[in-house]
């Protein structure tokens, strides 16, 4: 008999632990009113060894724990239907006003005010730098990796001479040579229709997508091998060159730190610009003012001032983070510099502390140009693109890029040709191409 009556008190006890928990759970859809009453009741006639102060804190602290899981899942299932209906709606305003933008800027930017117009193939590596004739007859010139320059017809892009006169990478031989031709022009041609290609319709483009440019378009044209003046004292690649106002003195920029300034007809040196702590990366003359500035991998570029014959002062411009690619004058007063750092300035030669511009882009910035007559600047990157911003840092266009058209490598330098009737810019690149662009400037300059 005892053993059965101790059975029968396990088999109770197990039976109401059951109970407990199960009337616990079942509080879940209880009202408030049941949750503090009828449980209590229910369970203080049941045996326990937990003293009843304990049982009761227990019981508190569980109905506590049911209140709060209840209020959570509340707030879900009305969040969920919110933010539901948040996210639809947030999707549909988006795809809308995104597609009008694209749609919008497609049609104004690449078709109507950009429009690649020629591109002058012939070069057998990349081109580092392009240029346009300041005087009559107005042709285009570039430079190139693969030892050579070449003169090109604007608007048929055919070749009209090449120059083979350096042993290294275009002037890394330490020399800059004077060189001089009679260019014949050819008979223009009518240009291709490539307006209906859009602008906006990026495609990553390897290098088994670019144009066979292993032929060389240019072996036909004279050749030139011997200069007409060989300029000679720097100790490092000569990177760039320019002409002083007048025509009887040329600057060069070099690795070795240091920007040469040159009498042309008897080749001596007259001028060492030394002060840059870094390889020079280019030089620029101002149209019409005897001042030069020369930009650096110091990060700084500094303005040279040859006016008075016996003072020759130097201002320097700090102001970019890393490599200044190249700085060049514009109308007034004012020089644009672009950097490694993606950014461009524009500054005023009386002010040097801050720029009074800041254009900041997703890619770093090689040679720039400025259309004086409209203060446009082109900026080449080394993301393929091109952009055009204007003096006060306000982005007017980008030009068209796709898989058939624009650079498909590194845009090395722009070269504006404001008064042509039909390129008025110019760009170069590692696709060893040159790319000669229609930019409806009225046009630009509405949409602004």
């Amino acid at each position: 008999m005892p053993t059965e009556s101790g059975s029968c008190s396990t088999s109770r006890q197990a039976k109401q632990k059951r109970k407990s928990h199960s009337l616990s759970i079942r509080r879940t859809n209880s009202s408030e009113q049941e949750r503090t009453g009828l449980p209590r009741d229910m369970l203080e006639g049941q045996d326990s060894k937990l003293p009843s102060s304990v049982r009761s804190t227990l019981l508190e602290l569980f109905g506590q724990i049911e209140r709060e899981f209840e209020n959570l899942y509340i707030e879900n299932l009305e969040s969920s239907h919110s933010t539901s209906q948040l996210s639809q709606k947030l999707k549909t305003t988006y795809k809308a006003s995104t597609s009008k933008i694209v749609s919008s800027f497609k049609t104004t930017t690449s078709r109507a005010v950009c429009q690649l117009v020629k591109e002058y193939i012939g070069h057998r590596d990349g081109i580092w730098d392009v240029s346009v004739a300041r005087t009559q007859p107005v042709v285009l010139g570039t430079a190139s990796a693969d030892h050579t320059a070449l003169l090109w017809s604007i608007e048929t892009g055919r070749s009209l001479v090449k120059y083979t006169g350096h042993v290294g990478s275009a002037s890394g031989d330490q020399t800059a040579h004077i060189w001089r031709y009679a260019v014949q022009l050819p008979t223009p041609q009518p240009a291709a229709d490539t307006s209906q290609v859009s602008g906006e319709d990026e495609v990553e483009c390897s290098d088994k997508d670019e144009p066979d440019l292993d032929g060389d378009a240019s072996s036909d044209c004279p050749t030139i091998r011997v200069p007409l003046t060989c300029l000679k004292s720097h100790q490092g690649v000569v990177i760039a060159a320019d002409w002083l106002v007048g025509g009887k003195q040329a600057v060069t920029a070099s690795w070795d730190r240091t920007a040469n300034l040159y009498d042309v007809e008897t080749s001596e040196l007259v001028h060492s610009l030394t002060g840059h702590d870094q390889e020079l990366t280019h030089c620029c003359t101002h149209p019409t003012q005897r001042l030069v500035v020369t930009s650096s991998r110091d990060t700084t570029f500094r303005l040279w001032d040859f006016r008075d014959p016996s003072i020759h002062s130097v201002n320097v411009f700090q102001g970019h983070t890393d490599t200044v690619t190249s700085a060049v004058f514009t109308v007034g007063d004012n020089v644009v510099s672009g950097s490694d750092d993606r950014t461009v300035k524009v500054w005023d030669l009386k002010n040097m502390r801050s720029p009074i511009a800041t254009i900041r882009t997703d890619s770093a910035i090689n040679r720039i140009n400025v259309c004086v007559g409209q203060k446009i600047i082109a900026l080449p990157h080394d993301n393929r693109q091109v952009r055009l911003f204007d003096m006060s840092g306000v982005r007017l266009a980008r030009l068209p890029r796709s898989s058939r058209q624009g650079h498909r490598r590194m845009v090395c330098c722009s070269a504006w040709s404001e008064d042509h009737p039909t390129c008025n810019l110019f760009t170069c690149g590692f696709d060893r191409q040159a790319i000669g662009w229609n930019i409806n400037i009225p046009a630009l300059l509405q949409e602004k």
